[in-house]
């Protein structure tokens, strides 16, 4: 039997469960970066971990330059403080770079293309401007650099996110833009390779523990083996607990007792509570284990229902004019005192949107 509750530590946490953050950047520093591709989804993460934030702040914050949206760890987008921008960049953008060497070949774009690219991309960026991808292909194209090849642009643009030089601008609407890094971020620091290894280690399994060597691993996109160099450097300041022949590692600080009551909550596709782990079997309640399949990746990153850190369902939301239409699908039978905390957990994400909610 497990010494320690795995769903419980990580939802304290994570700040999923006790304390709250906040701002933003309090968050996204915490974690070290949040997975970020699903934009929506990915603003109701930052908000569970904070005090009444809503859906305006997070694009504000965005918008601001107070967090930043790039590709970063592995191939996907992840939120990002302008604080830390630059030494994760250093750090592991060399293997997502490698990830995609054989694409990019697939695509015609070379290190010459790249270099011309980027100095394209300097050059209509520069000043404070923030263009969209439409506008920044357009640009790309008057260089000479053509863009009728499919995906192309997206590759050129997170070539230039990985090389440091450009990063998330404000939305234009409903349009995404990219900035400059150094008009959005002059004052970054830079480590050394050690320090930088040591300081994501160490903000990983106080902010993601109980995770294993390999959790980190994953989670970061760098090697096995740095990840056990991380661990070496800090694991002084971590405890470590044994489960099953399992060593995982976490915070000193200990979580809060089980409470009776049900704690609900309504987690977007790609939170941090879910993705966040190679081993996600943590999530899922053993006793449906018979009706879920605990390797199914593509059910743990969705929008999942949690009672007490485990999922019991699935639910979707449709943004509407004057309300919020949602849809629950449990997985098993709820008690009625579940069904109302998952009410309540409705509730809040209403008020994160500043909409009234209508079951489906």
């Amino acid at each position: 039997m497990p010494t320690i509750d795995l769903p419980l530590h990580r939802l304290y946490n994570q700040h999923l469960l006790g304390p709250k953050f906040e701002t933003p950047v309090e968050v996204v520093s915490h974690l070290g970066a949040m997975q970020a591709q699903d934009y929506a989804g990915a603003k109701w993460a930052v908000a569970q971990r904070t005090t009444g934030l809503t859906d305006t702040d997070l694009d504000r914050a965005l918008a601001d330059g107070s967090i930043l949206r790039t590709h970063v760890m592995r191939p996907t987008w992840h939120f990002v403080t302008p604080a830390d921008i630059r030494w994760l960049l250093a750090l592991t953008a060399p293997r997502v770079k490698a990830a995609g060497a054989s694409r990019w070949r697939q695509l015609g774009l070379d290190e010459a293309l790249f270099k011309r690219s980027n100095a394209a991309l300097i050059k209509a960026l520069r000043d404070g401007d923030q263009l969209t991808r439409l506008e920044l292909a357009a640009a790309l194209d008057r260089a000479g650099i053509a863009m009728d090849v499919e995906q192309r642009s997206s590759h050129i643009l997170m070539r230039a996110e990985l090389d440091g030089l450009i990063c998330s601008g404000g939305r234009r609407g409903k349009q995404f833009t990219y900035a400059l890094l150094d008009e959005r971020a002059p004052a970054a620091k830079s480590l050394p390779r050690d320090e930088a290894v040591a300081e994501l280690t160490q903000r990983y399994f106080i902010s993601h523990g109980p995770a294993t060597a390999q959790d980190f691993a994953w989670w970061s996109g760098l090697t096995l083996t740095d990840a056990r160099r991380g661990l070496a450097l800090v694991k002084a300041r971590l405890r470590r607990e044994v489960v099953g022949d399992q060593d995982y590692w976490l915070a000193e600080s200990d979580a809060p007792a089980q409470s009776p009551a049900p704690i609900a909550l309504l987690l977007p596709a790609f939170d941090e509570y879910t993705v966040a782990y190679a081993d996600r079997s943590a999530v899922f309640d053993a006793a449906h284990a018979d009706q879920l399949d605990v390797r199914n990746a593509g059910l743990a990153l969705s929008q999942t229902v949690l009672i007490r850190g485990r999922i019991v369902g699935n639910w979707k939301r449709t943004v509407q004019k004057n309300a919020v239409l949602m849809e629950l699908n449990p997985f098993r039978p709820l008690t009625k005192i579940e069904q109302r905390a998952i009410t309540q957990a409705a509730e809040q994400f209403g008020a994160f949107l500043g909409l009234p909610v209508v079951w489906a």
